[in-house]
């Protein structure tokens, strides 16, 4: 098996394609392997929410805490996806469950570790928001539109 460096695997996913080599060096800095069993918590609604996730392997699921049933899968997360951008803004805090489906890889990113880097070079900061609020948009659009499909009104 090819160990791949973080640089590469940085550089080839989509979310960072806007950025040069330099700046990809930066964000490799803060990254790490991970590695969650299955049905393993990732993390916790409430639980600091200090790094984000590139999925490389594996599926896990994002839930919401209904009142009076089961956790709620809002999405369902594949290798290449993205999970955990709380920590992008204050309270720094996680606004849902994320649970492995199956053996789960992933590189994680340093959230506090990031937030330096920007605050230490604000163009960066800019630069990063603009490539990746795109993304974020994205996303939530797509959970309005499952919301609205669990919720919305049958005919």
């Amino acid at each position: 098996m090819t160990i791949r460096r973080f640089d590469d695997i940085l550089a080839a996913h989509p979310l960072f394609k806007g950025f040069d080599a330099d700046t990809i060096a930066l964000f490799a800095g803060c990254a790490k392997h991970e590695h969650f069993a299955p049905s393993s918590r990732i993390f916790a609604e409430g639980a600091p929410a200090d790094r984000f996730f590139i999925l490389t392997k594996g599926d896990v699921a994002l839930e919401i805490a209904t009142p009076e049933r089961a956790p709620l899968i809002v999405e369902t997360l594949h290798p290449g996806d993205l999970f955990g951008w709380a920590w992008m803004t204050p309270p720094y805090r996680h606004t849902n469950d994320a649970v492995a489906q199956s053996e789960v890889r992933a590189i994680s990113l340093d959230g506090a570790c990031l937030r330096r880097k920007c605050e230490a070079t604000p163009a960066l900061g800019y630069r990063m928001f603009q490539e990746w609020v795109p993304h974020l948009m994205t996303r939530i659009r797509a959970l309005r539109l499952q919301t609205l499909d669990l919720y919305g009104v049958k005919g």
